[in-house]
């Protein structure tokens, strides 16, 4: 008998009731009160044919560079960043060091990834001394936490503008109180007041587009900051998302990754409409030959969903199913909201529809008071569902988190020595799933070139595997077929032994 976390989903919270706008309306009005309208080429310019950019920065080229670290959530709002900055003259700059405007888009949720921030903020003291008129900006999640803001006031005078996740789309208006004001120009919203729709983006070169669907978090796990940096849940409306997906077809754009917080949470604030009626719909644009989401909670993960996903070939078998600890005691103190045994049966109504799908998962080892008998059952849980992948952690505390003030009794050194246990079985799992797929054939999307070597194509299959093929020109951003012939714990190697013309 399913269970009822299967069948509906863990309750929703009391939703707030935001209104949508249109970022195109919105700033149009604004840039108007400015004497600035959209002109052919996209670009809003004055009478006399400036660029907004232009003006505020007083040089007839302006540059713009947009660094990001963390999710694909901050990967999605870069590329929203870059839209506004080209809509309003930017052109882009590469490496940033020679460019008019930095913006640094921040992470919070993983430590190393806010240590490279804060180090990227001081290392850029030394630019701004020697380019007094670059503008520098730092926004993202780490930027959401008050004690960052204070940290930046007090020891980052030469950071020009601190904004947050929920005014992006504030861009224009943010950018010119920074260069009008003397002080550091500090606005960060708690919590949005609307969702934004059809801000533009600046997407890389290929077929593959982010699309985010939901935003915000009402988890609420003891261990994570996200609820705080990326406020309540809020889904948009289909008709937007959907609207979109078809502008990305008509685009050229074959692959969508449908991106969330908690993307089995979308649709809790629309009534009868959820996530797995979204796959549905997404499935039927026409030109879009893959779907993929990220990130998922085995808490919402509906059997719906996975009879959904077995029915639409569009939407790629791979589940990322983050169950984070094999302890049921420990998953409580987490705020998880699941047991080891709805997450097993969520397991295997997957390994029952799909067979052949990948599951891969987050772990993290060394919560507090976690004990070895705790870690074990971990262990046997990884055993038994025999992940294709598991991305592993030390646990450490995030500022602002429940789990921050308690008492942390495992050592350092355990926590090293059970991260090194568990990597151990999961390597070992992940080389033998690679191992068994070699001499098949696997659909694949020819991502492009490998960074590594010139002579190497990268590719992805349907489960999100990588696969290192030899280069065949022309093949770049065309689905096709790879023989698999080598396989090691992280990547396959292969073979292409044909490539779709027109994919």
């Amino acid at each position: 008998m399913v269970n009822s976390m299967l069948q509906k989903g863990a309750p929703p919270m009391q939703r707030l009731e935001i209104p949508v706008i249109s970022y195109h309306a919105r700033t149009a009005t604004f840039m108007a009160a400015q004497g600035f309208y959209p002109s052919p080429d996209g670009i809003y310019r004055d009478a006399a044919a400036r660029s907004y950019a232009t003006v505020l920065t007083g040089t007839p080229h302006p540059t713009a560079h947009a660094r990001t670290w963390g999710c694909q959530m901050n990967e999605a709002d870069s590329e929203n960043l870059r839209g506004q900055l080209q809509q309003m003259g930017y052109a882009d700059s590469a490496s940033g060091e020679d460019a008019d405007v930095i913006l640094l888009n921040t992470c919070a949720v993983r430590g190393t990834a806010a240590e490279h921030a804060l180090g990227e903020i001081g290392r850029l003291k030394q630019l701004k001394t020697e380019r007094p008129d670059l503008l520098l900006g730092v926004c993202g999640c780490l930027t959401q936490m008050p004690e960052t803001v204070e940290y930046l006031r007090r020891h980052a005078p030469h950071v020009d503008l601190i904004f947050g996740t929920n005014n992006l789309h504030d861009l224009p208006g943010l950018l010119q109180r920074a260069y009008r004001d003397e002080a550091q120009t500090i606005d960060i919203w708690a919590q949005a007041p609307e969702t934004v729709e059809d801000l533009p983006a600046r997407r890389g070169g290929g077929v593959k587009a982010w699309v985010n669907i939901i935003y915000g978090c009402d988890k609420f796990c003891t261990y994570c900051i996200v609820p705080t940096t990326r406020g309540r849940e809020r889904s948009r409306r289909p008709g937007d998302v959907l609207a979109e997906v078809e502008r990305l077809a008509g685009e050229g754009y074959r692959e969508v990754t449908l991106l969330g917080q908690n993307v089995n949470s979308y649709g809790h604030d629309l009534g009868d409409y959820d996530f797995a009626d979204l796959l549905r719909d997404v499935a039927q644009v026409p030109g879009i030959r893959w779907i993929r989401y990220t990130t998922s909670h085995p808490r919402d993960f509906t059997l719906k969903m996975v009879q959904t996903i077995s029915d639409h070939s569009q939407v790629c078998e791979h589940f990322h199913l983050p169950v984070q600890c094999g302890s049921d005691k420990v998953l409580r103190w987490m705020n998880r909201g699941y047991s080891r045994a709805q997450y097993l049966e969520l397991v295997g109504h997957v390994r029952r529809l799909l067979p052949h799908a990948a599951i891969t998962t987050d772990i993290i080892v060394g919560f507090p008071r976690e004990t070895e008998d705790d870690f074990q059952q971990t262990l046997e849980l990884v055993r038994e569902v025999g992940y294709d992948n598991a991305f592993t952690f030390q646990y450490s505390p995030r500022a602002g988190t429940p789990a921050a003030r308690w008492e942390d009794p495992v050592p350092p050194g355990v926590k090293k020595d059970r991260l090194d246990r568990l990597n151990a079985l999961q390597y070992a799992t992940s080389r033998r799933k690679n191992e068994a797929l070699v001499g098949s054939t696997q659909e694949v999307l020819i991502e492009g070139g490998s960074r590594k070597d010139p002579e190497v194509l990268t590719a992805r299959t349907r489960g999100n595997r990588l696969v290192l093929v030899p280069r065949v020109l022309g093949a770049e951003n065309h689905f096709g077929l790879a023989r698999v012939t080598e396989a090691q714990t992280w990547t396959l190697h292969g073979e292409l032994v044909r490539v779709e013309q027109g994919a």
